[in-house]
């Protein structure tokens, strides 16, 4: 087995906290009617089809339609988008610089929409990446194999130096199923002692 000379990150919950349910618990100050509406009507479902390339407004509009009664909650969720983005998430910033300064590649793949990721692409955490890929941007989807194909033959990486971490079973299954080792983000402290057993020279405590 090759060493590892190359790190992918997904983005949300592995490098920035993103939660619809800091915009929508205030909103509905009522924890289960929150729940159920994510899990309803703006659900992860309806969130991956813009993930994968449709315009935000068509996607709100065909939400809309389909659920007229709840038109104003709907049209929250990307009107107030920013709403749900909370902070990098701790120590993920850190280890990112630690990999590069020991000469690792460090890179991203991530589920996102276009419009949305504009808001946040000039943060520190993306921008000291060595390349990414937005999911949008390719209209291909985690866990769809082409995507990692699409990352690897991009920057013309060797999938058995690579590891790639997630906080979403399927992805990781993904990842390992086209031949890259993978993490199941936990948390940085889990993340960075797996490494250092995968071989990878960091420190295994910050």
């Amino acid at each position: 087995m090759k060493a590892i000379k190359n790190v992918i990150f997904d983005f949300g919950t592995v490098l920035l906290d993103w939660n619809p349910k800091r915009l929508y618990t205030p909103y509905f100050q009522d924890e289960a009617k929150c729940d159920w509406f994510l899990e309803h009507i703006c659900n992860r479902p309806w969130n991956d089809e813009m993930d994968k390339g449709k315009p935000t407004d068509v996607g709100t509009e065909e939400k809309v339609a389909q659920f007229p009664e709840w038109e104003k909650e709907i049209r929250m969720y990307f009107d107030r988008w920013i709403e749900m983005i909370g902070d990098e998430t701790p120590g993920m910033y850190e280890l990112e610089l630690e990999l590069k300064a020991a000469g690792y590649g460090i890179y991203g793949l991530t589920n996102w929409n276009n419009e949305t990721f504009r808001l946040v692409r000039g943060k520190r955490i993306f921008q000291v990446l060595d390349g990414m890929v937005v999911s949008a941007e390719e209209k291909l989807l985690k866990p769809e194999p082409e995507i990692y194909e699409c990352l690897l033959g991009r920057y013309g990486l060797d999938r058995e130096e690579c590891v790639f971490i997630d906080d979403v079973p399927k992805n990781v299954a993904g990842a390992e199923a086209v031949g890259l080792r993978a993490i199941l983000f936990e948390n940085p402290a889990q993340v960075r002692r797996t490494l250092a057993g995968l071989g990878v020279k960091i420190a295994t405590e910050k």
